[in-house]
């Protein structure tokens, strides 16, 4: 009898913490968003009934500036869980992984290097830095099975090596350097519909291929080991979700620059809301960081207006102590 009244009580707190978990993904995190986008579409340097008499201020700036801050927040949310369930440490992200710093090599060049090319090529640019600093990663790991431990070491050193190189393209070429430090702190400023166009047809393929790997994901929580006799393709399948986290990150930061801390900040939250059932933890990640990126892009154009401060300033004054705490927290990793 108590053995049974205690499996009853049991399952009654898993079915509460279930139903805690889908009202935070589907009512708490939505809610938020649309009251977020909303104060954003309200907010400004100007006032609304102001910007509504000049209607392109709301239809071609905020409106393309909020649905940009949500694809590009969730394209790096979506990164950073990837990122954290394929190398298994809740202090993984993009920018730790030297995705962002590739990103931001290949920008930087282009800025300085090639000023008198169209802006046009920043995208694939930058798409190209991220990726091949991926592809470097995996060369020099060619003869491991890209164990947890040895990506995220390998991944520091390569961020800190290209963060360097373009330190020292910076400072060798200072003429140049105002528009490539404006991308390099993270920027929502003059951004468009254009860009929103670009960024949108990567989250709709990539969104849904990530949910696919939810169930691989969670097989490799349980070590590699166990994940293997479960019939997964340990290092193919690590391959491929580092593959997937490269391009979400590198569209993001392509389009915005360096919005540092969100990779980490949001798929951390994530989990503590909904649990790390990855078919969760992916969609809530993602929600996480359209939010993140939008609040930081409202507090960017408004606290100081008519000045406007990059978002990836308050990205990373948010995100710092945030990673400062994670670090106390996850000391004996």
């Amino acid at each position: 009898m108590m053995k049974a009244s205690v499996a009853r009580q049991n399952r009654a707190t898993r079915q509460a913490i279930l139903t805690r978990q889908t009202m935070m993904l589907s009512l708490v995190l939505p809610i938020l968003l649309c009251l977020s986008a909303f104060a954003s579409l309200y907010m400004g340097s100007l006032s609304f009934s102001d910007a509504l008499a000049l209607d392109f201020i709301i239809s071609d700036l905020r409106l393309a500036r909020i649905v940009i801050a949500l694809l590009a927040g969730a394209a790096l949310g979506l990164s950073g869980c990837l990122i954290q369930g394929v190398i298994r440490n809740p202090l993984a992200a993009p920018d730790l992984m030297g995705v962002s710093a590739g990103a931001s090599v290949a920008a930087t060049v282009l800025f300085l290097l090639f000023p008198a090319l169209s802006l046009g090529w920043l995208i694939p640019v930058a798409i190209f830095g991220a990726l091949a600093t991926l592809g470097l990663l995996l060369l020099l790991l060619r003869h491991s099975n890209l164990g947890p431990t040895q990506l995220v070491l390998t991944g520091i050193a390569l961020s800190i090596w290209l963060t360097a190189f373009t330190d020292w393209l910076l400072v060798s070429h200072p003429q140049q350097t105002n528009a490539a430090l404006v991308w390099l702190t993270g920027s929502l400023w003059g951004r468009g519909w254009n860009q929103v166009w670009v960024l949108l047809p990567w989250f709709l393929v990539f969104l849904p291929c990530s949910l696919m790997m939810a169930f691989k994901l969670d097989l490799l929580v349980l070590g590699d080991e166990t994940a293997q006799s479960l019939g997964v393709d340990v290092v193919k399948t690590r391959r491929w979700i580092l593959f997937l986290a490269v391009v979400l990150a590198a569209v993001s930061v392509a389009v915005c620059g360096t919005l540092s801390f969100v990779g980490l900040i949001a798929p951390h939250l994530a989990r503590l809301l909904v649990g790390g059932d990855h078919l969760r933890t992916l969609p809530a990640a993602a929600m996480i960081g359209a939010l993140l990126v939008l609040i930081a892009d409202l507090f960017a154009r408004t606290l100081f207006a008519p000045l406007e401060l990059p978002a990836g300033i308050f990205t990373a004054l948010i995100g710092a102590p945030y990673f400062l705490f994670l670090l106390t927290r996850y000391r004996g990793w």
